[in-house]
C-alpha cells in the first residue's frame, strides 16, 4: 500500500511542478525580467532562484521545524512575497492585455494610468487594513 501512494504522491508531484513550469513559461516571467532588467547574462542565475524557491517552498510545505526570523526577516520576506505576486500579476495581465481591452471597451483608456495605480494603491490598502485590523 505504502508503494501505491509513494507513486500516486510521485506522480501528483510531477504534475504540479510540469504545470508550474507551464505557468512560468506561458507567462515569460523570467524572459520579461531579464529583458527588463537587462541582465540576459545572468540566465543561470534566474534558473538557480527559481529552482531554490520551489525546495525551499516544498521544505515550508512538508518540513516539520519551525523557522524563527525576526522582524526584519519577516519584513524581508513580506517583500519578497509581495514582489513575486506583483510580477505574476503583471505578467498575467501583459500575456492577457486586459486593462487597455476593458478599458478601451469601456472607454475610459485616457485614465489607463490613473485606474492602474488606484488598483495598486487600493490592493496595499486593502491587505495593510486585513493584516493590521484583523491578523493582529
Amino acid at each position: 500500500m505504502q508503494i501505491i501512494e509513494a507513486l500516486i504522491g510521485l506522480a501528483s508531484g510531477i504534475a504540479v511542478g510540469t504545470g508550474f513550469v507551464a505557468f512560468l513559461t506561458v507567462l515569460g516571467i523570467v524572459p520579461r525580467l531579464m529583458q527588463l532588467s537587462h541582465s540576459e547574462s545572468k540566465l543561470r542565475l534566474y534558473e538557480a532562484a527559481v529552482i531554490l524557491g520551489v525546495f525551499f517552498g516544498i521544505y515550508l510545505s512538508f518540513g516539520d521545524g519551525p523557522i524563527q526570523i525576526s522582524i526584519i526577516g519577516l519584513v524581508i520576506w513580506g517583500l519578497f512575497h509581495g514582489i513575486f505576486i506583483g510580477m505574476l500579476a503583471a505578467a498575467l495581465t501583459e500575456v492577457l492585455n486586459v486593462f487597455p481591452l476593458l478599458f478601451k471597451r469601456v472607454g475610459v483608456d485616457g485614465f489607463l494610468f490613473t485606474l492602474l495605480m488606484a488598483l495598486v494603491l487600493g490592493k496595499i490598502a486593502g491587505s495593510l487594513f486585513q493584516w493590521l485590523i484583523f491578523v493582529r
